[in-house]
């Protein structure tokens, strides 16, 4: 008769086994500093392809005796100084720039009015014959819907652009002026006037409402849906083997043990698919009634709670089928793939223009990024299509259907190939 009762023989970790875990650490560690200090460190030394619309309307008018457009004049100096490898500025007309403003597709436009030339000459002669004027005046457009630091960054180049467009415009009407009076001596006031005559105007389009949290609203939703469907995942992964057996339960300093089912991987997989699939709706749900209680700001509630649903859905079922594929592997693969590489190029706090290339290039496939995009457009762009919608909506299903093919082929092939866990021997497939 075999003894049970025997105590079990005293095993201590060789020191190779320490090595695993202690790498595995660093590496994240590495990892981390150097895709969130990276992003965040200089936004504006990492600025490249930054979208702004440039509308010029101006038609025109005769200085003096000479035909003239100011505002073509300002267009050529615009685009022949600010650096193109920095900024995508996008010459449109008034109705193009605010379709692009709309949708999220620039980050601001800077707008020169119909009558430019025209008040510039008459501010000129104003400066000699007295009278009652008006300023000219060139309107910055920023889109706080589209990114709170976007809109800084903006506001900033709009800023050193326009200051550099002031002196060389009062510096061209200043000589107008003196040639024009010649000896006549200008007043300091005029002076002044003619130094910086253009009256820069900038201005929120579309501001955001209240309950947005000066925008941010979106990426913390987006990083709630994401984290439930990661989280939920681990935890479904857990408390099913647990149930199933293949794992003891273990409550503080007890434990439970499950005799272990005798099935197959891929209907274990299947069970915890459908738990994924049942939570997601309830989680998704549970969200939108917190942020109506907070007074969020939600103006396509259905829309958001649907969406919600299939990335919840969509971030689970494939963070399960990468545990099934890759075993523990695969909860260091689905934390770099989810989390670690997700936030820093969401886009979220910091436009992806204004992140080294690597980090934006990763955006094109990362999930975060995805999910914000749609969750971005339900909230502030009507749910437009354009403003991200179609783009996040897409990636999102296409990210849930290699989830699932994932699991099924690394599943199936598992037990086709007798791999059963931990050697459990498998009734019926």
């Amino acid at each position: 008769m075999t003894d049970n009762t025997a105590p079990a023989r005293r095993r201590t970790m060789p020191i190779r086994e320490w090595l695993a875990p202690i790498t595995l650490v660093t590496i994240l560690a590495a990892l981390l500093g150097t895709l969130y200090l990276g992003y965040t460190v200089d936004p504006e030394k990492s600025l490249h392809d930054f979208p702004i619309a440039l509308v010029n309307q101006d038609v025109g008018d005769t200085v003096g005796t000479t035909p003239t457009n100011i505002g073509d004049q300002i267009t050529t100096a615009l685009r022949e100084n600010i650096p193109a490898d920095k900024i995508d500025l996008r010459e449109v007309g008034i109705n193009e720039a605010q379709r692009q403003l709309r949708n999220g597709e620039v980050y601001g436009a800077i707008v020169i009015p119909g009558d430019f030339t025209k008040r510039v000459a008459i501010l000129g002669t104003a400066s000699v014959v007295p009278g009652q004027i008006d300023q000219p005046i060139i309107s910055v457009l920023t889109n706080p819907r589209a990114g709170t630091l976007a809109a800084q960054i903006m506001q900033t180049i709009a800023d050193q652009a326009m200051t550099q467009v002031n002196t060389t415009v009062g510096t061209q009407l200043t000589d107008q002026v003196t040639a024009a009076i010649g000896t006549t001596p200008l007043s300091g006031t005029a002076r002044l006037q003619l130094a910086e005559p253009i009256d820069v105007v900038v201005t929120p389009y579309r501001p955001l409402p209240e309950g947005t949290g000066q925008g941010l609203a979106a990426f913390f939703y987006t990083l709630v849906l994401l984290i439930v469907g990661f989280s939920g995942a681990m935890l479904i992964n857990s408390l099913v083997d647990s149930s199933l057996g293949y794992i003891p339960a273990e409550y503080g300093p007890w434990h439970k043990t499950t005799p272990r089912a005798r099935i197959s991987r891929k209907r274990t997989l299947l069970i915890k698919w459908a738990i994924a699939a049942i939570s997601a709706p309830l989680a998704s749900g549970v969200f939108l009634g917190i942020g109506a209680l907070l007074d969020m700001s939600i103006e396509r509630p259905l829309m958001l709670f649907l969406y919600g649903t299939l990335a919840i859905a969509a971030v689970a079922i494939t963070g399960l089928s990468v545990m099934a594929a890759f075993g523990t592997a695969g909860l260091m693969i689905n934390l770099i793939v989810f989390v670690v590489l997700g936030i820093p190029s969401s886009s979220g706090t910091i436009p992806l223009e204004a992140t080294p290339r690597w980090i934006a290039d990763m955006a094109v496939v990362e999930p975060m990024h995805q999910i914000y995009l749609a969750v971005r457009a339900i909230l502030f762009f009507d749910g437009h299509l354009e403003a991200g919608m179609a783009q996040g909506l897409w990636m999102t299903l296409a990210g849930l259907a290699i989830g699932l093919i994932l699991g099924a082929v690394a599943t199936t092939t598992y037990d086709l190939r007798g791999l059963h866990r931990l050697g459990t021997p498998v009734e019926g497939k």
